[in-house]
């Protein structure tokens, strides 16, 4: 099989180009032949090695912008990289090519749609996040720091400025999602969509058509299997970026009030404003895989407080593996992963008290052991492996390429002339 896997950037700089590009990888070890299309550079050597075929337009995203205005319009529709998409995907063999959307928010815009749509060949979107159907890709009103439940492009969408800026750049959004609704046709083309958790597809499948499938691919999860450590446990951790709608506040609040010291690992927004307020807090800053880890390994609990919705968080499940019980705010996908009073607690969302009440049961020794325990095996029971990842990959591309060649032969059927095809 040849698969075209579609992205942003062709290095990892978060989840979903790290789920993008180990897939790209493993594919090939599989004997897949892979292109991977995308604007931003550098191009992760492990391509190369890997045998994919790369091509990497060397486009700007907002961080590396020196022109926000020309990066204004490329952020609405890219022109050059439909162009040059369209292009390659026209010499592409329709009986053996897939197409793999991961991202196209940050760089290449919603105009790789009609890219994809005049290739007519099979496609498939994977929702790391919710820019297919929200504006602001997150379902969340950053300056009332709450979930947002309007109807995406509604009048009270329309009017509301959740966007972490200002309200010009959520206008700017919305003439995007325009492009993207209307032009490009993004949730129709995209009849396969994967999601990463159940909570995901419940929120967006009420704003897709009707005739979309919904696939489940876990994204995979790289913590190597060891032995977990006993004996008394460490601190309560928190890992990612400190801000507000991470819940970085409420967990410096919880462990106040529990009277215990709390480790932020991460930096962000909020952390002066954290360690100005809360001086007992321990700021780590960003550490490496292994360095998270290790902490992982010690820690009495990961504390995960998201006040929005996530997608599928894969530090949650780096915890887990590492026999760390985990926290979790009920509001976000996390959730999922915890059994609440077996590997871990939830609570309810943005509520510190409810936080400091888990914070001070798992103070005692031998309950934190029980669920440092349970965490542990639970998740080796069924892990999250890249081999796993790519399994069940496999099978829904077959599926996907299976409904492709059959759908010219039911167009054909006797009463089912001028029938849409089944596939996109």
């Amino acid at each position: 099989m040849h698969v075209v896997l579609v992205l942003d950037h062709a290095h990892i700089n978060g989840g979903q180009a790290k789920v993008a590009l180990d897939s790209a990888v493993g594919l090939r070890q599989r004997g897949h032949r892979v292109t991977v299309f995308a604007a931003v550079g550098p191009v992760d050597p492990r391509l190369a090695a890997s045998g994919a075929r790369v091509i990497c337009l060397g486009q700007d995203d907002i961080t590396s912008t020196t022109n926000k205005l020309a990066f204004a319009a490329q952020a609405i529709w890219n022109t050059r990289a439909s162009a040059r998409l369209a292009a390659e995907l026209k010499l592409c063999d329709p009986r053996d090519t897939l197409v793999h959307v991961h991202a196209f928010a940050k760089a290449l815009s919603p105009a790789i749609g009609t890219a994809i749509r005049r290739s007519g060949l099979p496609c498939l979107y994977t929702m790391h996040e919710f820019f297919l159907v929200c504006p602001n890709g997150g379902f969340y009103e950053y300056p009332a720091d709450r979930i947002c439940h309007r109807t995406p492009m509604s009048a009270a969408c329309l009017t509301t400025n959740c966007d972490a800026r200002s309200y010009p750049r959520k206008l700017l959004r919305v003439v995007r999602h325009l492009g993207l609704e209307h032009v490009a046709g993004l949730p129709g083309l995209f009849r396969h969509v994967v999601t990463i958790s159940a909570l995901q597809e419940r929120v967006i499948a009420p704003l897709l058509p009707p005739r979309t499938v919904f696939h489940r691919i876990d994204n995979p999860i790289s913590v190597e299997r060891q032995p977990p450590e006993r004996g008394a446990r460490g601190d309560f951790l928190f890992v990612g970026r400190i801000s507000t709608e991470k819940g970085a506040p409420i967990f410096a609040e919880a462990a106040r009030r529990a009277g215990i010291r709390p480790l932020f690992v991460g930096d962000g927004p909020s952390a002066a404003e954290l360690k100005a307020r809360y001086p007992e807090a321990v700021m780590l800053g960003w550490k490496s895989g292994p360095e998270v880890q290790a902490l992982m390994r010690g820690a009495r609990a990961l504390v995960f407080p998201s006040i929005w919705y996530e997608g599928q968080p894969l530090t949650v499940y780096e915890a887990l593996a590492c026999g760390c019980p985990v926290v979790v705010s009920d509001a976000c996908a996390g959730r999922e992963a915890v059994e609440d009073g077996e590997n871990g607690f939830w609570f309810r969302s943005g509520d510190a008290g409810a936080l400091a009440a888990h914070l001070t049961r798992l103070s005692d020794d031998a309950l934190a052991a029980r669920m440092a325990e349970r965490a542990y095996e639970r998740y080796w029971s069924a892990p999250l492996s890249v081999d796993a990842h790519l399994d069940r990959l496999e099978q829904v591309y077959g599926l996907v390429m299976r409904e492709a060649r059959l759908a010219p032969r039911a167009a054909e059927r006797p009463g089912l002339r001028g029938a849409a095809p089944a596939g996109p």
